[in-house]
């Protein structure tokens, strides 16, 4: 098919008349696929298409020639449609409704490369946990580069200029193509650069940037935990091609505390108290990250009961909101009695013997049960 008689603009791109602009660059976006001249070699119907779509929405994609176009046809326009002979100069007029990746490609787009945004580095950072709960600000070494000085980034000796690549013709990227089917790969001689140096800078051995120590002194929020990192931006490695550097992240791990365990933003404590304050009750000071806090123990408690003291915790990094420090009792038996512990507790287990409390008298009537049940 050498030839084809000019159809209607909303035809060609399969459209209807009320399409809206969205939809119409979506249609437009679709045919260009699937006519480009390097997916149908050989196949001179696909190019006169590939032309045509793109005559069709460079009139409809333009409010006033659309207007003309729907009012009077092609006639309206007579002489208004440019006309394009190349997939190239297709680009150049619509190369921003494809952007960057898979449609950049098709269109052989090589002259604008996008900036990249530099690499990203990590670092890691210890604290205690009083450090994690009320925030610290850590001085913190990191390894990046910075451009060369000798070179001024280049990786060329002074006084020479890296060369267009012979391979990819400065492009510094290969498509490979099976069908409609795109792969993009960096060129293997240049690395994707589009230059070759072939005189390396002594400083920097061509590579244009070397290494530099750099000190962050980055502030931790309150309530970190193991795991969470936190990101200082514009910190990382410098963009390769002139765009924004990389960022730090500084990955926190929390040491173990002696007296305190974590769950989430609560904070559990063990409390050993002895039997007679168990019994009788006692107030006794408990350890919390602010100092000790005086916490009633009332008479009775049983070995493995939990008292909350509110606002005692960590707070939560998102929203300050301070968790509770859980105090848990347990009761201590004594391994060794001086004389007088063992003539009082003598009396005390005596007198069990005739008063015995309700708890205990139950389970010794269960017992006595048991053992008197007779045998069938």
């Amino acid at each position: 098919m050498a030839t084809m008689s000019k159809r209607c603009y909303y035809e060609v791109l399969g459209v209807e008349r009320t399409v809206a602009e969205k939809e119409l660059a979506s249609a437009y976006r679709k045919l260009a696929i699937r006519f480009h001249p390097d997916s149908n070699p050989d196949d001179e119907d696909a190019t006169v298409r590939f032309k045509e779509a793109a005559e069709a929405y460079e009139v409809l994609s333009d409010p006033e020639k659309r207007a003309l176009y729907d009012r009077h046809g092609h006639a309206g326009i007579d002489g208004g449609a440019q006309q394009f002979h190349r997939a190239e100069d297709i680009f150049e007029a619509f190369g921003e409704l494809f952007g960057d990746g898979i449609f950049g490609d098709i269109f052989g787009r090589g002259s604008r490369q996008r900036q990249h945004r530099g690499a990203d580095i990590r670092c890691d950072v210890t604290l205690t946990l009083e450090e994690a709960a009320s925030g610290v600000t850590k001085d913190v070494t990191i390894n990046r580069s910075r451009k060369c000085d000798v070179c001024s980034g280049s990786g060329a000796k002074p006084g020479t200029q890296p060369r267009q690549c012979p391979q990819c013709n400065g492009r510094g990227k290969f498509i490979q193509s099976t069908g409609i089917l795109r792969v993009q790969t960096n060129c293997p001689t240049c690395g994707g650069a589009g230059a070759v140096i072939e005189e390396h800078c002594a400083e920097c051995r061509g590579h244009g940037r070397i290494a530099d120590p750099v000190t962050l002194s980055i502030a931790i929020p309150a309530g970190v935990d193991n795991g969470i990192r936190v990101r200082v931006p514009n910190e990382g490695e410098p963009s390769p091609d002139g765009g924004p550097p990389g960022h730090c992240y500084c990955f926190v791990t929390v040491k173990d505390h002696p007296l305190f365990q974590r769950d989430g933003n609560h904070l559990i404590v063990s409390l050993p108290i002895t039997f007679s304050q168990a019994a009788l009750g006692a107030t006794i000071d408990v350890p919390t990250l602010d100092g000790p806090h005086p916490l009633k123990i009332p008479a009775g408690t049983q070995s493995g009961e939990v008292f909350r003291i509110r606002a005692r915790g960590v707070p939560d990094p998102r929203t300050t909101r301070q968790g509770d420090l859980l105090v848990q009792t347990h009761i201590e038996t004594p391994k060794k009695l001086n004389k007088r512990q063992r003539e009082l507790l003598t009396e005390l287990a005596e007198l069990e013997d005739t008063h015995v409390s309700p708890r205990r008298k139950s389970f010794l009537e269960r017992l006595r049960d048991y053992f008197t049940e007779p045998s069938e």
